[in-house]
């Protein structure tokens, strides 16, 4: 008898939605913890552009954006033959496992969710699609039969709505799904915005000057750290509380170079913290820049990374439609 061999890497699901340019609390956060572990883990990365459609959007930015942040990650380091990257709405088994995965969730699960009651407060129109993107969010993590979802605490809710909805659906009609974890992000995933060090750099926060993109030129990074936001006093030191300014630049200076450093001024720690992102970003800006005059690289990159998805994603959907009650052929 031949026994097959054990599977022993966990398979993980990350995703990049193209709201915005990435900047450095995504490099830090996501980006480098995904590279660190492609050999650790099978790595699956998508694009997820139909999550991008929720909310007011111009087409043309969303199309340039899921280019753009393809081109920033293979500069960043992942490996196309060691993840698997691709486009989420290259992927039509998406929206196809998101329908039979609202067939098996409660209207008010959807309504619960964190993210939609703060989007619909701020929105004046409220699209259906923002109510019921966790549960495509859903259908993203439960179509590669993924293991492990490495997510912040702002992630968290939506990881445990795929697993009730997994156990639900295994539960009324047989198993189907792999049923996921959630895997806590890395400390240094929080690096917050320079203007305003009590909330986070993201990549679609209105006023840019706090935030550090990863294509952002060396002048406009030493620009932006040396108008960071510090604190009363003049003492460098940690204290989240007290001096969230100073706390967030040794942060971002320790996270850049791996050293707690010795700062003697509020200046001299902006000059060499600006330098050390600097550093850091150069390398990938001149890659990035070399894929941008190939942009069929990027393409074939992706185009090979959906065909590598779409056979494990096509035996779920047909998994789940089966037990849903569809007839196959």
């Amino acid at each position: 008898m031949t026994i097959a061999p054990t599977r022993v890497r966990a398979r993980r699901l990350s995703g990049c939605k193209p709201t915005g340019h990435l900047q450095l609390g995504n490099l830090f956060g996501m980006i480098a913890p995904l590279v660190a572990g492609q050999d650790d883990s099978e790595t699956i990365t998508m694009l997820a552009d139909l999550h991008s459609l929720t909310v007011e959007h111009d087409p043309a930015a969303v199309r340039a954006l899921t280019l753009e942040q393809a081109a920033v990650l293979l500069a960043a380091g992942v490996d196309p033959e060691r993840c698997t990257l691709y486009v989420q709405s290259h992927l039509p088994e998406h929206a196809q496992l998101h329908y039979l995965l609202e067939c098996a969730t409660g209207y008010g699960e959807a309504q619960r969710m964190v993210a939609f009651k703060e989007k619909a407060a701020r929105a004046e129109q409220v699209r259906l699609s923002l109510l019921t993107y966790p549960v495509l969010m859903a259908a993203d993590i439960l179509l590669h039969d993924t293991e492990q979802v490495p997510v912040g605490d702002d992630q968290l809710q939506h990881v445990e709505l795929a697993r009730a909805v997994a156990n639900r659906f295994n539960g009324r009609y047989g198993p189907t799904f792999t049923v996921p974890v959630a895997v806590p992000a890395p400390v240094a995933a929080r690096v917050m915005d320079l203007a305003d060090p009590t909330a986070k750099m993201g990549k679609t926060n209105v006023v840019g000057v706090g935030v550090l993109g990863i294509l952002d030129e060396p002048e406009v990074v030493r620009r932006k750290v040396m108008r960071a936001v510090t604190d009363s006093g003049s003492t460098v030191r940690r204290d989240r509380e007290n001096q969230p300014g100073v706390t967030n630049l040794l942060e971002i200076y320790q996270a850049c170079t791996g050293s707690a450093g010795d700062f003697a001024s509020y200046g001299q720690l902006k000059r060499e913290t600006a330098e050390a992102v600097v550093a850091v970003l150069r390398p990938i800006q001149e890659r990035y820049e070399a894929l941008r005059q190939r942009p069929e690289t990027v393409e074939r990159v992706l185009r090979e990374g959906a065909s590598r998805a779409r056979p494990r994603a096509a035996a779920t959907l047909r998994r789940a439609g089966e037990a849903i009650g569809l007839v196959s052929f």
